[in-house]
């Protein structure tokens, strides 16, 4: 849980393929592998979850919090943690379902995080750019 999504009670589940990460991750793979066998079920420890704190779980990972912004009637959806869990969800097939806390956001909230590259962004989300 987050700051910014502490106070939202509802969970979406997101198709992966929806979801855009424009910051590359830096990744401990090891922590991916422990994610990548929670989601199969198989609750595993890691250097930020016990074995027991991982069976809590039961086969689920933690929401990741996903910016959601409408352009051109359209909602697209961004985010900048949860690079493990992720990877994990990546690991587990394109099909996969992110569980997510949505946070709505505009596009000039969203500015803050890209800089001017956000304009590029949504240009070539609607075949308008180059």
């Amino acid at each position: 849980m987050s700051i910014q999504s502490g106070n939202i009670g509802k969970i979406s589940y997101l198709p992966l393929n929806q979801i855009k990460r424009p910051i590359p991750p830096v990744l401990d793979y090891d922590k991916i592998d422990s994610m990548e066998s929670q989601l199969k079920g198989i609750p595993m420890a890691s250097k930020t979850c016990s074995l027991e704190e991982a069976r809590d779980l039961n086969g689920e990972l933690p929401p990741i919090d996903v910016m959601a912004i409408k352009e051109n009637d359209e909602i697209y959806y961004f985010a900048f943690g949860g690079c493990h869990r992720f990877q994990a969800y990546e690991r587990i097939g394109p099909d996969a379902k992110v569980k997510c806390k949505i946070l709505p956001a505009t596009k000039r909230q969203l500015k803050l995080y890209l800089g001017g590259s956000v304009d590029h962004i949504f240009e070539k989300a609607d075949g308008s750019g180059n």
